[in-house]
């Protein structure tokens, strides 16, 4: 037991014989009211031990403590594979996933700035505008009437959407939800209101303006099991209302870029931006409106709030202090109030949420996150473990998946998962201090041990792609060479400008340029590595030839599904007010597929063995070249452990997007965005990512990374640095050229965490 900050500290969290997922009976004590660090190579099994079973079994529990009831609006969550899982405090997940919401829900909105700022409006603004409603652009009395408080209007431009020279017959609505044949077409097209074969040109008035914006009636519909009478709604409403009331961010990929196609967008003319009706933006104190502070970055609102010269309000101006406060202390003072929570990166969503925890004086919890350090430069991670340690000393336990080294030195205790990935991993292989890792022989501690230095000789550009006067953001005026035939590291600290510049515009000005990002590739259960890597085609010749039976008998999405579980392998039920049982299925075993396809083998194998393969192994058992490329491509880029039938939906960012470059890694002579390759990998991992990006330029393509490991800062051939602070204070290039040149660019906080890693680590010193 010991004492530290004030606050007791002892006790462990028990767990044993965890089994989920890759891990193999794994039994850990980890000490509470300390902060943990969770480490190995990617898929060793760090996320299973923490998420699938601490902090799972922590809210499962939790849940249980309340009146049916309430459980039954509650999430839900499976007991864990694990025999024992004990000595559990409340758990607060702090993990990378999107904060969520619409165009209505801001970084204001979310941290609950916003509602102070009304409060302090509608007491001391002037004119006044009535209670705190009024200044709130989700209330019907304070939003701006024209754009509904959403600060911009997307307008439908019927010239983009109908082609009037076609009939309906002929597919004149130009929107895939609305083509032949679909639901929505059937309304239009065969309800009898029209004529399907004139072109729309033809229709007469009254008919044009049925189409477009009829209501108020109904229609008869033919469908497969009779005639359905369905209300009857014009093109431009249904339109509007499904696509445009909730705002772009709200739909999915495909459908915002199918939307953006027949939209024209811009900010409204009556609010110009702000949100808010007119008398809300009339009340003004010390001449700024609500919506003037809340377009404010934090670091200046800061300013101007603690400025004010209105004694009344000292106290409501107080608490919006602290809470900005807390905002800039993590490095987000670039951020504005009206940002939406949609546009804010993972690490962006990560480091705000922890920052409403820090204000609570909640204590003994356990807090567990999901890499901190993603998004963050060097020179801010020590505000992340700043932070860390504050929520450790106020009596909590800290939990932390993390590969950064600097966020490893804090650790009190270290965990390693490994030895390897997926099946190869799932095995605790170092439990201990700091100190005691530096000396380990694990990948950790090997990689804790030794810093790579500059690299030696740099390629030569074979030409430049030129930017020109970038303005998106925070930009200014920026204009920048980027070399071609080499691999380029875009950095600075985070807000400064790379992704506007590297990912928004030069794309812009250059539309051949492939950006691969992290964003997800696939929805559902049934989307898989091997699906996306388009073998399963072949996979199922190969059945088919040696058993002479019908390919689709090997698809668990045709005529080989199981038809109790429809193919995926495992049945959830829903038991109301208790937790949802999710179980594999009996019938197939988890399989996925019905007997009569499991009966037929390849070499030995079923379909289902197949799928069950890792990568690496899939590439010992084919022989056939062009599955085996495909499996190589996977390998390359460091995903062998993932299993061909693993759900694409159950994957990370970082292997989302190193799926995404697998199916490229052939192709030459293209210019490839990387936007932050490295993350969720090891620091060995990261050895392996440059020697794939390495083979890439040597192949004839140009490669352009934004990134803050410094390990790839040093084995760049350029180096474009943005800054010199973020925000306002950035959006300039402040260096360009070689890392060996960059050491010496003092303007440069790049620089500066360059070179005091390489003089940490010259000489032979290491840690400690």
């Amino acid at each position: 037991m010991s004492t530290r900050g004030g606050v007791r500290s002892g006790g462990h969290i028990v767990v044993g014989n965890a089994r989920g997922n890759n891990l193999k009976n794994v039994s850990l004590r980890i000490p509470k009211g300390q902060l943990t660090v969770f480490a190995g190579v990617s898929g060793s099994g760090k996320s299973s031990v923490v998420f699938d079973t601490i902090a799972v079994e922590s809210q499962r529990q939790l849940n249980e403590s309340f009146p049916s009831f309430i459980r039954n609006r509650l999430p839900r969550y499976e007991r864990p594979d694990a025999e024992v899982v004990e000595n559990l405090s409340t758990a607060i997940v702090v993990d990378q996933k999107p904060v969520g919401g619409n165009s209505r829900s801001t970084v204001g909105t979310m941290t609950d700035i916003h509602p102070v700022l009304r409060v302090l409006f509608s007491r001391h603004g002037k004119p006044t505008a009535g209670p705190s409603t009024k200044f709130s652009f989700n209330d019907p009395q304070g939003m701006c009437p024209e754009c509904e408080g959403l600060g911009r209007t997307v307008r439908l431009d019927l010239d983009k959407l109908i082609d009037e020279d076609k009939s309906l017959a002929e597919g004149a609505i130009r929107f895939p939800t609305f083509a032949k044949g679909t639901f929505q077409w059937q309304l239009y097209a065969e309800s009898g209101l029209f004529d399907p074969d004139k072109p729309i040109k033809r229709f007469s008035a009254a008919d044009r303006e049925k189409l477009l914006h009829g209501s108020g009636f109904k229609v008869d519909r033919a469908g497969r099991h009779g005639v359905y009478k369905n209300e009857y709604e014009g093109v431009v409403l249904r339109f509007t209302r499904r696509y445009l009331k909730k705002g772009l961010d709200s739909l999915n990929e495909r459908d915002r870029a199918a939307v953006a196609e027949v939209v024209s967008e811009g900010p409204c003319p009556a609010c110009r931006g702000g949100r808010l009706n007119r008398a809300a933006l009339a009340s003004k104190i010390a001449g700024y409106s609500i919506a003037d502070l809340t377009a404010m970055e934090v670091d200046e609102l800061i300013d101007v709030l603690a400025g004010l010269d209105v004694p009344a309000a000292k106290p409501i101006t107080a608490s919006a202090l602290a809470a900005l406060r807390r905002i800039s202390g993590i490095g987000l003072g670039y951020l504005t109030l009206d940002r939406e929570t949609p546009t804010l990166s993972g690490g962006e969503s990560q480091r705000l949420k922890t920052v409403r925890h820090l204000g609570s004086s909640l204590t003994d919890l356990t807090f567990i996150f999901d890499e901190p350090s993603v998004g963050l430069h060097p020179r801010d991670v020590h505000r992340l473990n700043e932070l860390l340690i504050a929520l450790r000393d106020k009596g909590n336990t800290v939990l932390v998946v993390e590969h950064d080294r600097d966020v490893l030195r804090i650790a009190d205790h270290v965990v390693e998962m490994g030895p390897g990935a997926g099946t190869e991993g799932g095995e605790v292989v170092f439990e201990g201090t700091v100190a005691q890792l530096r000396k380990a022989t694990t990948p950790t501690g090997r990689a804790m041990r030794s810093v790579p230095g500059l690299k030696e000789s740099f390629r030569e550009p074979t030409g430049t792609l030129p930017v020109r006067k970038a303005k998106l953001h925070n930009l200014k005026e920026v204009s920048v060479d980027f070399p071609t035939g080499v691999l380029t590291t875009v950095t600075g600290v985070a807000g400064s400008g790379k992704s506007t510049l590297v990912a928004g515009v030069l794309p812009r000005q250059h539309p051949d340029v492939v950006v691969v990002n992290q964003s997800a590739v696939g929805i559902s259960l049934r989307s898989v590595p091997a699906t996306y890597l388009d073998i399963m085609d072949p996979v199922r010749a190969l059945f088919a030839g040696a058993t002479g039976q019908d390919p689709g008998l090997f698809s668990f999405n045709s005529t080989g599904g199981c038809p109790e579980c429809k193919g995926r392998g495992v049945i959830q039920t829903d038991l109301a007010y208790l937790d949802p049982v999710t179980t594999t299925c009996e019938a197939c075993g988890g399989s996925r597929y019905r007997p009569e396809a499991l009966e037929h083998t390849l070499d030995g194998r079923t379909i289902a063995d197949v799928l069950a393969s890792t990568t690496d192994d899939a590439l010992r058992f084919f022989t056939d070249d062009g599955i085996r490329e495909r499996l190589e491509l996977l390998s390359e880029v460091g995903l062998g452990y993932l299993t061909l039938g693993q759900p694409l939906s159950t994957l990370s960012g970082g292997e989302r997007q190193r799926l995404k470059l697998a199916g490229r890694l052939r192709e030459t002579g293209h210019v490839y965005v990387l936007d932050e390759p490295t993350t969720g990998l090891h620091m060995s991992d990261v050895d392996r990512l440059l020697a794939l990006l390495d083979r890439m330029v040597d192949a004839g393509n140009t490669v352009i990374v934004i990134e803050h490991d410094l390990d790839v800062v040093r084995r760049s051939d350029w180096v474009v640095d943005l800054g010199p602070e973020a925000g306002r204070h950035g959006g300039e290039v402040v260096f360009q050229g070689t890392p060996a040149q960059l050491l010496q660019a003092g303007e440069s906080h790049t620089a500066r965490c360059l070179k005091a890693d390489l003089e940490e680590f010259s000489g032979g010193r290491r840690d400690g």
